[in-house]
């Protein structure tokens, strides 16, 4: 089991996205406000694997599931 602490920076480069501090803001900003109807796993931006590994992230209650939480507020402010 992996039991390292996650950032954003290992999030994003899970996620296969660029993961420096500019462009995890620039996609925050690109994507924000994300509407309060709308889960994480289900906006428009994320691919196939990506969604899935969101999804299971959150409903294991994963390792990820703090950072993915986080990555989901900050996507709504």
């Amino acid at each position: 089991m992996d039991t390292s602490q996650h950032t954003f920076t290992t999030l994003f480069e899970q996620l296969g996205l660029p993961a420096d501090s500019a462009s995890i803001e620039q996609f925050i900003a690109e994507h924000s406000p994300l509407g309060p109807s709308i889960k994480l796993p289900d906006a428009p931006f994320w691919n196939e694997s990506q969604a899935r590994f969101l999804i299971e992230g959150i409903a294991a209650d994963s390792d990820w599931a703090e950072i993915i939480d986080e990555l989901d507020a900050q996507l709504r402010h």
